[in-house]
């Protein structure tokens, strides 16, 4: 009797300091852009979900804010987020950069995972930035006599380098199980919250420093209109809240420029997610000190989960 090929499934959190590509790396892992990518640091704000279906395995990945001194309540709120994504996992991807030896941060990111008894791989990320990859083995060294990891895998989340290597690595350490999702299925967040997300990674990814931080986007309005072709046009309003009138002023730019920019960049990447053709109207309004306040994260909150 012929014996039925071994099948995982299980949850992985990857966890880090800011800007060690934690998001490049999932997305690449499962094949589509699910986690907006950035520069800057505290990009992802809460735990974003990917799944990656394999004939062999199923693995729910928790992308996590990067792990950073909360100054905020959203920035205390973004630090209970990788709490509980440590909590009830299968295993840990603590993402850390191939171009430098830990520093006292990722020191005291690593102390997280002593708290917790979930597995951990290291995934040294970042190789494609060495000249000379011999470079990193001093910095795996150093990894190395700071935390008892399960494996240690070079990757590069941008070329592809390393990524079959830790995805063998990943499902030979996951729990023996069947699938949970169909085989289709990449997130469970709503249209609402990607579209968001997205409008939000053009607005880092256009505007100077001081304003990206200080940045939220709420969905409005969202409306299915018909047309006489039969197709779907999704007419989509979103807010931009800042904190400043200074703020408000860059992201609307010249008569308008910037903020007509942001539109453009952000439909070109929504109507493909969505798979039809969108209209986005955006708006900016000043709300001042918004990352302090709860009742603004809580309709933040409510936003993002609309339609799920």
């Amino acid at each position: 009797m012929t014996q039925s090929p071994r099948h995982s499934f299980g949850f992985v959190s990857l966890i880090g300091m800011p800007n060690a590509g934690k998001s490049t790396l999932m997305n690449a892992l499962i094949g589509m852009k699910v986690a907006i990518v950035a520069g800057k640091p505290q990009t992802t704000r809460t735990i974003i979900q990917g799944v990656m279906t394999l004939p062999e395995a199923q693995v729910v990945f928790l992308d996590t804010p990067g792990i950073h001194e909360p100054k905020t309540l959203l920035h205390k709120r973004m630090i209970e987020k990788i709490r509980e994504a440590l909590e009830g996992r299968d295993l840990i991807l603590f993402v850390a950069e191939a171009t430098h030896p830990p520093s006292t941060a990722d020191d005291e990111a690593i102390r997280w995972l002593r708290n917790t008894s979930t597995p951990a791989i290291l995934v040294l990320n970042k190789i494609d930035l060495l000249e000379n990859k011999a470079d990193m083995l001093p910095v795996l060294e150093q990894y190395a006599s700071r935390h008892e990891w399960v494996e240690m895998i070079p990757v590069s989340g941008l070329t592809g380098d390393g990524l079959e290597a830790l995805r063998k690595a990943i499902t030979g350490k996951l729990p023996e199980g069947a699938p949970a999702y169909p085989p289709d299925y990449i997130t469970s967040h709503p249209e609402r919250f990607l579209v968001a997300e997205q409008i939000r990674e053009k607005i880092l990814h256009l505007t100077r420093e001081e304003v990206p931080h200080s940045v939220a986007v709420i969905i409005d309005t969202w409306a299915e209109e018909k047309r006489k072709d039969g197709s779907i046009l999704t007419k989509i309003l979103a807010t931009i809240h800042v904190e400043r009138d200074g703020q408000k002023s860059i992201l609307i730019g010249r008569k308008g420029s910037m903020l007509k920019q942001i539109g453009m960049q952000a439909r070109l990447e929504i109507e493909p997610l969505l798979d039809r053709k969108i209209y986005l109207e955006l708006f900016v309004r000043v709300t001042p000190d918004w990352r302090m306040k709860s009742q603004f994260l809580h309709e933040l909150d409510q936003s993002s989960a609309a339609g799920e």
